[in-house]
């Protein structure tokens, strides 16, 4: 894998996105300034120290503080997110460019994914618990890049549907999975801000998997672009296996008939008046 050239192009996609460098400069005025080499690399920085600090007050980083488990979740989420979108950007530009399918062909083969997804979400959703959920889920993200090594231009279209048939697991297990965990590890009054902080770390993995689409597939969506990209989404499925093990917390989640919040909720000033009274 290219990893300086995925760096880059990641770089390059969290640039474009960003409001303040649109505001500041916009793309015409920044392709026409007659500026010097350093002094570009100067303004640069300085947008990017502008556009870092304004990111920190757009977050509410006490959320985070303290709070380990809940700051693994937004881990699994990122690179969880990124194998998932890796998939869905990459398959469906291979499935036309690589195997050579119809547009309407190449939507077919891709309908098993989000059906398979829904069952699996109404058949576990129910569930409390959430690092067996987890663990499927990565293990069988790894199973179905497995899979993608497989194919090439001649693939039966069967293979393909088995492909999307893999991937709809994990995409029913984690979504639900990742939701739960944020709502039992974070703070009870922060709850609102912690399931949008978890959104923002989806949006983080969807940018990752754009970058990795678009450094694997330079020229066309061909095969060897293909399984280039397979081993980035391997080695973040691995990852996202690794750190799902590690954290032992999750076991809690759904033991014993948890329902709430495991995150300590401050004492209300009428309850301490009361045990006072009472003592």
């Amino acid at each position: 894998m290219c990893l300086p050239r995925l760096l880059l192009t990641l770089h390059s996609h969290l640039l474009s996105r960003s409001l303040l460098l649109r505001l500041l400069l916009g793309r015409v005025l920044f392709a026409r300034m007659a500026l010097s080499l350093p002094l570009r690399l100067l303004l640069l920085r300085l947008l990017l120290f502008l556009r870092t600090a304004l990111f920190a007050l757009l977050i509410d980083l006490r959320l985070l503080r303290g709070n380990l488990p809940l700051v693994m979740t937004y881990a699994r989420a990122l690179l969880a997110y990124s194998v998932s979108y890796a998939f869905l950007y990459g398959y469906s530009q291979w499935i036309q460019e690589g195997r050579g399918l119809s547009p309407a062909l190449a939507g077919l083969a891709q309908l098993p994914l989000f059906a398979v997804a829904v069952v699996v979400a109404i058949t576990t959703g129910r569930r409390t618990e959430v690092r067996s959920k987890l663990l499927v889920g990565a293990s069988t993200q790894i199973a179905a890049c497995a899979l993608l090594l497989l194919l090439d231009s001649t693939s039966p279209f069967w293979l393909l549907l088995a492909v999307a048939v893999v991937f709809g697991v994990p995409q029913g297990l984690n979504n639900l999975a990742l939701q739960n965990s944020v709502y039992h590890q974070a703070d009870p009054e922060r709850i609102g801000s912690s399931s949008g902080l978890l959104r923002t770390f989806g949006y983080l993995g969807a940018i990752t998997a754009s970058a990795a689409s678009g450094s694997f597939f330079s020229e066309r969506a061909d095969t060897a672009g293909l399984h280039e990209l397979t081993w980035f989404m391997i080695g973040a499925a691995v990852l996202f296996l690794v750190v799902t093990v590690a954290d032992r917390a999750l076991a809690r989640i759904g033991a014993a008939g948890t329902t709430a919040s495991t995150h300590p909720a401050p004492a209300r000033h009428e309850d301490v008046r009361s045990d006072r009274g009472a003592r």
